[in-house]
């Protein structure tokens, strides 16, 4: 059993417009010590999904179907009590906008030592020096007097890193981290990953990156599961997916990264020659029926615009257990076509 299973999840929200279908039949689940990273562009229900499975959704307007279980429990049917001893404790999360997740009237300290002393049962001055020993560790100079501290005294890349002290202080067994290093250096991202890392060699702790870096993706993560339009277009071992992308959508991804030694990381005259995606990701207004992609696809078909694809396992390309799926109806003709060479 694996430590998270989330089962065709749902996240809807009830508007005078009609429902916004902003997490729709999504499937996935995560081992222990192990890192799942969540990627695509903003708008595909990547965030909606990490605040789903700590109930954070609102209700109404939002409504959470499916099924979440962790270590069996389904999250779904806990109360909010037991939420509450979950959250923080066993399964923390590193907030994407730290200026809006921090409470700006109480200092560092404060924010950080509340996770300990309610869920780690510390005293106030054990809680202040497991507080300081985060903040060291997750690069903040000058510890000792940070801690006492308001939110807007620190720097944009201070908060963020507080918001990851805040995440680590009580060792969850999952740790969702909803772009933990947007604000960082390349240098403070380093440390930081190290320090992800370590805790999963400590604790055994799995992460859930949620990330558009897909230099990260190959840095961190195991497993990867790309969003596109609040579902789920293709998952697989981070080998298979970056170097075998099997949906369009994906290919488009990877094909946006500068090449290393690329002029065109540097030099204004190569921008031109990177590429793109044409368009932007639809309005969950403006699905219709079929692919959510097919609109910017260089390679749709009229099935694509008439069908959702479901998800196809790609043959050939599975690694210890792990399936390489992609939802995209070139594989259907594939198969078709392979069918037709056996016979």
């Amino acid at each position: 059993m694996a430590l998270l299973e989330v089962d065709n999840l749902q996240t809807h929200f009830r508007t005078p417009d009609g429902v916004n279908r902003a997490v729709d039949g999504v499937t996935f689940h995560v081992e222990a010590g192990e890192t799942l990273a969540i990627v695509g562009e903003s708008g595909c229900g990547k965030s909606v999904t990490a605040m789903s499975i700590l109930r954070l959704i609102p209700e109404p307007p939002g409504k959470i179907a499916g099924s979440i279980r962790f270590e069996g429990r389904d999250l779904l049917k806990c109360s909010d009590r037991e939420m509450r001893d979950i959250r923080g404790n066993e399964i923390s999360m590193i907030f994407q906008e730290p200026m809006t997740s921090l409470n700006p009237v109480l200092t560092v300290g404060d924010q950080i030592g509340e996770s300990l002393r309610l869920h780690a049962a510390l005293d106030a001055n054990a809680a202040r020096t497991r507080s300081i020993e985060m903040l060291r560790q997750v690069g903040i100079p000058a510890p000792e007097r940070r801690i006492d501290e308001y939110p807007h005294q620190l720097s944009g890349g201070m908060r963020q890193r507080v918001m990851i002290a805040m995440a680590l202080a009580c060792r969850p067994d999952i740790l969702i981290a909803d772009e933990p290093t947007t604000a960082l250096d390349v240098t403070v991202q380093a440390q930081i990953f190290d320090l992800l890392r370590e805790l999963q060699r400590e604790k055994g702790t799995a992460i859930m990156l949620i990330t558009h870096d897909m230099g990260a993706v190959a840095e961190m993560a195991d497993r990867v599961m790309v969003m596109y339009a609040g579902r789920v277009i293709e998952q697989g071992t981070t080998e298979q997916v970056l170097s075998e992308p099997g949906h369009p959508y994906t290919r488009g991804l990877i094909d946006c990264l500068p090449e290393l030694g690329s002029s065109a990381a540097y030099d204004d005259d190569a921008r031109e020659d990177l590429a793109e995606i044409a368009g932007v990701v639809p309005s969950i207004w403006e699905l219709g029926t079929g692919c959510a992609f097919r609109e910017r696809c260089p390679r749709a078909m009229a099935r694509c615009a008439s069908e959702v694809p479901p998800m196809f396992a790609l043959h050939g390309n599975v690694a210890a257990g792990v399936p390489h799926g992609a939802a995209c109806w070139l594989h259907a003709e594939a198969l078709d076509q392979r069918e037709r060479e056996a016979a």
